[in-house]
């Protein structure tokens, strides 16, 4: 039994055991740091504040403008701001259609029609770049989850299946503007914007924000205080011309692009993306919600393994985008001022019999 010869189980090696592959050994690469600093995040907040602090100063006019024919006359006056077409998102989308359809320039609200033209046009090119670069909306919200990172350490994620199904939201109002936009024929969109409540919707708009109740504060309250602690909660969920502009966006030629050969797989882009994108995992970033902020590009530690490109194509750098960002909205703009399509031109008298009594006109 216990001699020379005799069989010890203990030695015996089993199939299984002889070929059992080794555990893999995760290779850790060497990082290769990038030479310079990124400053895109500098530059695309630089954006922000200005398109922010322009928005405000449209505001203000055109608040003055309102009051002015509120009180027949007897405040301060100023010129009506065409820039606040821009808050009128379905008004645009009617001259867009009238526009493509019939050829000619609505003579109401052409501005809001112009400057969709601009913010789809950089949402084309650049990534929707519009709602990373430009939108008052979006800074504000921006601004929000930091706030709230600062104060708590950390913003927080809904679940995957309610995130899912709450992103789908914005997609369906757009899903329904579209669809009335698109059911009304070009001499019914001109008699409604020619007529009282076409002429005054920016001005019950302002009023809206001026006269808001009960139910609207609580409304506001409740965005504010879930854009504190869920990144870009308005725009990720509710924002159907942020979900315009994602749509225009899968049609751009550009995306975040990774190389897995130089990426040292540290996953700080994922963790940056206020779209809680997956970069660390993909080769390209193809969905409808990233923004074009860079900001995985900007926390990116190795030189060469994260860049926004055209497919064989060079990087594109922050500079660049800022600069065709900058040159869409100024041609557009320049191009309707000088071929006169830029103001609504309509007589004092117009304004001050409807502007006082806005709020009793109807779309009905």
């Amino acid at each position: 039994m216990g001699s020379a010869g005799s069989w010890d189980p203990a030695q015996v090696v089993t199939p299984m055991a002889a070929t059992a592959a080794p555990p893999p050994i995760r290779i850790r690469k060497k990082l290769v740091k990038r030479a310079a600093k990124d400053r895109s995040q500098t530059l695309r907040r630089a954006f922000q504040l200005v398109f922010l602090a322009l928005n405000v100063w449209v505001g203000i006019e055109f608040y003055v403008f309102v009051r002015y024919y509120e009180t027949g006359g007897r405040s301060a006056y100023a010129v009506r701001p065409p820039g606040v077409e821009g808050w009128l998102p379905i008004a645009s989308l009617m001259n867009l259609k009238v526009l493509l359809l019939s050829g000619s320039v609505p003579a109401l609200h052409p501005a809001g029609m112009f400057l969709l033209i601009a913010f789809l046009a950089a949402s084309w090119l650049f990534r929707k770049g519009f709602c990373g670069w430009l939108c008052p909306a979006g800074t504000v919200s921006e601004y929000l989850w930091r706030l709230g990172r600062l104060t708590f350490g950390r913003n927080f994620h809904l679940p995957r299946a309610a995130d899912i199904a709450l992103r789908g939201v914005k997609y369906i109002l757009l899903g329904l503007f579209v669809y009335a936009v698109g059911s009304m024929p070009v001499a019914a969109i001109r008699a409604f914007l020619l007529g009282p409540y076409g002429v005054v919707d920016d001005v019950k708009m302002l009023n809206f924000f001026r006269f808001l109740g009960l139910t609207g504060c609580i409304v506001t309250a409740i965005l504010v205080i879930a854009s504190v602690f869920v990144q870009n909660f308005w725009c990720r969920y509710l924002c159907p011309y942020g979900a315009l502009m994602g749509l225009a966006a899968l049609a751009s030629p550009l995306r975040i692009r990774r190389d897995p050969g130089l990426c040292i797989d540290c996953a700080k882009c994922a963790k940056a993306c206020p779209s809680a994108l997956p970069v660390s995992r993909l080769i390209a970033i193809r969905s409808a919600e990233c923004t074009g902020c860079l900001e995985c590009v900007a926390v990116c530690p190795a030189a060469g393994a994260l860049c926004l490109s055209a497919p064989r194509a060079r990087r594109v750098p922050a500079w660049a985008v800022a600069a065709g960002i900058a040159g869409l909205f100024l041609g557009v703009y320049g191009y309707a001022r000088l071929s006169g399509h830029w103001h609504t031109n309509l007589p004092s008298s117009t304004y001050f019999d409807l502007i006082p009594h806005a709020n009793e006109f109807t779309h009905l």
